[in-house]
């Protein structure tokens, strides 16, 4: 097989890594992603991460709570999955580094794009742990911002669902699969893609998102690979 992009930035939502557990951390969906990372890597594709938290919390999980502080919680909820996914990645001997954008030095680099970027250069997978570092803004954004700065061909947004549905195809059983769409097309819709920040990110920087399911990770060599799979939104 052959690659399509030679830099990608992926990002898996905590929740997939909870695999049927449905919170915490599932070590079979660890490893079975890490599988098909590490075919990635060896077609030669560069490859950066951004992990969510939702297995373990969200921000708006903490009602009453200042926004705030539970923004900062959910940061630390990436970190978690951030080293689980490293060490996953590492017993499947792939030169991986964590970074995260609040600095904690005994666990992970800070994050440094010049560093980062020459990991990847080095065909290091970079897992972005922290989100942005900043509340009131999602790991979606983080994404789209990370994909900006180290210059990553496209964004792979592994997700629950399939692809991008014009509404919860869980609830309406005859929601419309789109297998393709424009940035504004999902921000006039209020498509469920990203949130409106990262996707207008996205277009300001003429990113292409390809949005696909993750029940079968081996859709991450597909998406890699540019077999049709999902919905891609694009200019």
């Amino acid at each position: 097989m052959q690659a399509k992009y030679k830099r990608v930035l992926l990002k898996i939502s905590g929740e997939a890594l909870a695999g049927d557990n449905k919170t915490g951390l599932n070590q079979q969906t660890l490893s079975e992603i890490s599988s098909a990372i590490k075919e990635c890597v060896d077609m030669g594709v560069q490859i950066g991460i951004v992990v969510g938290g939702g297995n373990f919390w969200r921000g708006r999980s903490g009602e009453n709570m200042d926004r705030t502080r539970a923004d900062h919680m959910g940061m630390l909820a990436t970190v978690i999955n951030a080293l689980a996914l490293c060490d996953a990645l590492e017993a499947k001997n792939i030169p991986t580094r964590v970074q995260t954008a609040i600095d904690m030095r005994q666990i992970a680099e800070p994050y440094i794009r010049g560093r980062a970027v020459s990991h990847l250069g080095k065909n290091r997978v970079v897992i972005f742990g922290c989100g942005t570092g900043n509340p009131f803004f999602s790991t979606d954004t983080a994404a789209a911002l990370r994909a900006a700065e180290v210059d990553a061909d496209i964004i792979l947004l592994a997700k629950k669902v399939d692809a991008v549905y014009d509404s919860d195809p869980n609830v309406n059983p005859n929601a419309a699969r789109f297998d393709s769409l424009t940035y504004i097309d999902v921000l006039n819709r209020g498509l469920g893609v990203m949130d409106s920040t990262a996707t207008s990110l996205c277009m300001d920087n003429s990113i292409p998102i390809l949005v696909f399911g993750l029940d079968d990770p081996q859709n991450i060599v597909r998406a890699v690979t540019g077999e049709k799979i999902g919905t891609l939104v694009s200019k």
